[in-house]
């Protein structure tokens, strides 16, 4: 028998030696290959973190230590740990396991996480509160190299540079976020792994300079600025040093000794620490070890080949990189840019092609916009593709830099909608609420393939001024039946009917269609429209079914909040127009994690679903 089946919490940790637990890491990264390959997750980060997860559950009490994970995608083992290990098969399904650490689900988990960069924000906020309720408790940051291309983790570290009690940030540095890192601090990084003058102990130097003979005082102040001199060139992490941090490492974050004694010191310490960890992403798993970017959020695989079961047709962020590389080849104004994003946003193809048109700044939403305004500025055609879920951190830039000045900005919103498994930080449920309201911006949503290169084309080549083009995660159709000509904001009607009028964006006329498909045996026969432009809203279409249909559906995956139906309804509202409208989209409230099926028939906005209220309405 070996060790992993002993462990069901944090206390049976603390009973093996390292060896033992050397052991039990083998034991648990074979636990994670086996149980991803079935459900899917994330694999790569966290076949990393095993070593220094099992020694933060070491070294502290988790269930009153405060350990913030940063995204969160990196917290399995802990999970595993602290009692979960049971529920594994039902990860990031419905009603199961989140693939994020959440509050509800243990007392481990002391702050919901799923986006980047804000760990050190909140465990900081924990510390604070700490301090002010007199508890006495370590508050510990678990934040990877990739998280701090983010300049929330900057905001927060300058700040938490001040502070006097002890504040734990944890950097696992494995040179990788979902794709390679870009920037700066990459490089720096970098060169503390490296670099031979890098890995000299700050202590031995440290002990070397104080050893130094005592003199005058004018050959003490010489002394003193080649002290500082000599630790700045030699001394590892010397910038976090001058920022006001106690430095340890670069640790092996594959030896937990190593690992615990970091942790142990960095304890005892009054005022700001980070311990920096050197892991390998996707450790143990040949197949993550070659592409760590592959397997960093991966679909169910073959353990043995590593190959995932997966289908040779293309999805939608595919189509839209190929599309972008059809137009960039005829105008060498486009430009593209990701946020750490360049596979997951299918532009991969278009950085090799046109390399010096691509840029990746990082997980750095906001960066990412305001940039693409200075290149809007100056000529350039900027196509900013980011996830729906993540685009919400840019909210600021896409209204203050890019809208207010009218710039051709185009948006590639990826992933919009009801995305899965992923759960609430990544539904992106809500852009076109918070897109539709704002001047200037023009926002678009394609039902299939077709509609989709059709946008792109008319927003690079037939407006100006800011667009925005939002299509879901996962594989589409190439044409829901027609070849309607995309007109200027004008919907498509993709079938005609007599009793109900189904105005449907996006994804949802697919559904719409299905419904159409279940009601043939009946007597009902229902007009479904494709949007296509959600502001400005096809108008002349909208009062004309308002003429003709007693009853008009609009169907959205997005909040009914502000999204496309209310926009119908006020519009109609506005002309003094009444008539029995069915805004059907998502409730007011965070979606859970499930698959995209599941989520659509619980939410009631399945073709199933779409059909008996139809038939009600009768």
């Amino acid at each position: 028998m070996g060790y992993l089946e002993g462990i069901n919490s944090p206390d049976d940790i603390k009973k093996l030696n390292n060896e033992e637990l050397s052991a039990l890491a083998d034991e648990i990264r074979n636990f994670l290959i086996y149980k991803v390959s079935k459900t899917g997750g994330h694999l790569a980060s966290n076949l990393g973190v095993v070593e220094l997860t099992l020694a933060i559950h070491k070294i502290f009490q988790t269930d009153s230590d405060q350990v913030v994970w940063d995204v969160g995608h990196q917290s399995y083992v802990h999970k595993i740990i602290t009692g979960r290990k049971d529920e594994f098969d039902t990860l990031r399904k419905l009603g199961g396991l989140a693939g994020f650490p959440k509050t509800c689900e243990s007392r481990h988990d002391c702050f919901n996480t799923g986006h980047s960069s804000t760990s050190i924000s909140a465990a900081l906020g924990i510390a604070r509160a700490r301090d002010l309720m007199k508890k006495n408790y370590s508050v510990i940051a678990v934040i990877g190299d990739g998280a701090m291309t983010g300049g929330l983790a900057y905001e927060a570290l300058n700040d938490a540079a001040r502070y006097t009690s002890n504040f734990i940030v944890i950097l696992n540095d494995n040179e990788m976020s979902i794709a390679q890192n870009v920037g700066g601090m990459s490089r720096y990084l970098s060169k503390l792994r490296t670099d031979p003058f890098y890995t000299k102990t700050k202590e031995d130097i440290e002990n070397f300079l104080d050893r130094m003979p005592k003199f005058s005082k004018k050959a003490k102040r010489v002394i003193s600025k080649l002290k500082g001199t000599v630790k700045y060139i030699f001394t590892p992490g010397v910038f976090f040093e001058q920022l006001g941090y106690k430095y340890y490492g670069p640790v092996d974050g594959h030896n937990i000794e190593e690992i615990s004694k970091a942790l142990i010191a960095a304890k005892k310490i009054k005022g700001p620490v980070l311990v920096h960890i050197n892991t390998q992403k996707g450790k143990g798993y040949s197949f993550a070890e070659e592409s760590p970017d592959r397997f960093h959020g991966i679909a169910p695989f073959e353990v043995e080949t590593g190959e995932t079961h997966g289908s040779s047709v293309p999805d939608y962020s595919e189509v839209f990189g190929d599309t972008m590389c059809t137009l960039a080849a005829s105008d060498e104004r486009i430009v593209a840019i990701s946020a750490a994003m360049a596979k997951g946003t299918g532009l991969f193809r278009f950085s090799n092609e046109f390399q010096g048109r691509f840029f990746d700044v990082g997980i750095a939403e906001q960066h990412a916009v305001t940039s693409a305004a200075g290149m809007a500025v100056k000529g350039l055609i900027p196509v900013v593709a980011i996830y729906s879920s993540f685009l919400q951190r840019a909210y600021d830039q896409i209204i203050h830099d890019v809208a207010t000045q009218n710039l051709h900005v185009i948006f590639g919103v990826d992933r919009a909608g009801i995305v899965g498994e992923d759960g609430e930080t990544h539904q992106g449920v809500f852009d076109l609420s918070f897109l539709s309201h704002i001047p200037n911006l023009t926002v678009m949503a394609p039902a299939d393939y077709y509609e989709l290169r059709q946008m792109l084309d008319y927003a690079v080549n037939g407006q100006k001024g800011p667009i925005a083009v939002r299509y879901p995660r996962g594989r589409g159709k190439e044409c829901l039946g027609q070849r309607i000509p995309l007109e200027a904001g004008k919907s498509a009607i993709v079938k005609k009917g007599e009793k109900v009028c189904v105005l449907a964006a996006g994804s949802m006329v697919d559904t719409a269609l299905q419904a159409a498909e279940i009601l043939m045996g009946s007597d009902i026969d229902i007009q479904v429209v494709s949007a296509r432009f959600i502001k400005p809203l096809d108008e002349d279409l909208i009062l004309k079914i308002a003429d003709e249909f007693n009853y008009i559906i609009t169907l959205e995956d997005n909040s009914r909040s502000g999204g496309f139906g209310s926009k119908v309804l006020e519009f109609l509202n506005q002309k003094g127009i009444n008539r029995n409208i069915s805004i059907l989209g998502l409730p007011d409230e965070f979606i859970t994690h499930g698959s995209r099926a599941e989520l659509l028939k619980i939410l009631g906005l399945d073709a199933e679903a779409l059909a008996e209220r139809i038939k009600n309405l009768f």
